[in-house]
């Protein structure tokens, strides 16, 4: 038996692939973590974003940076993909996006940290990065997610024409 098989994964490797073009989560996978006594984030940009404003239906586009230090889980990259495709067509806010991101994947996998920002194209000439994170209750985590949350913006970068 393969280590995707063991693991239950069905997205990877696959050649059957399909687009969901609704808002999605259950697309979302895990894989064991073989390091769960080590702290590290794991890192995901994808900077294709693509959601609909709930308004006016028009397109919002962004990067969004995904980085949560594992517990026993970890999600596994293509179905993170398909999950962030399948906004392609949702209405939401840009704020309400990330939030959602981050709960939908703190549900799946439980890590003992996660920070979610998207970085989104202006309309209108605003942007908008809204930024949330969680650190598990409890834990050092906790205090980990208070002093960035208060801190993540000291040093913001130069928006021009993004």
């Amino acid at each position: 038996m393969s280590e995707r098989e063991k693991e239950g994964l069905t997205k990877l490797g696959s050649q059957g692939t399909e687009y969901s073009m609704d808002y999605d989560p259950s697309v979302l996978e895990t894989f064991s973590n073989k390091h769960p006594e080590n702290d590290y984030f794991v890192k995901f940009n994808c900077p294709e974003f693509t959601s609909l404003c709930p308004i006016t239906g028009q397109p919002d586009f962004a990067t969004i940076y995904i980085s949560y230090i594992p517990d026993r889980l970890l999600v596994e990259s293509k179905s993170l993909k398909l999950y962030l495709f399948s906004y392609r067509n949702h209405g939401d806010f840009h704020e309400d996006c990330v939030n959602k991101i981050m709960k939908d994947l703190i549900r799946l996998m439980d890590p003992k940290y996660i920070e979610v920002t998207g970085k989104f194209l202006p309309r209108g000439g605003l942007s908008i990065d809204p930024y949330c994170n969680y650190g598990k209750p409890g834990t050092k985590w906790e205090d980990v997610a208070w002093d960035r949350m208060i801190h993540h913006d000291m040093n913001p970068e130069k928006v021009d024409n993004r």
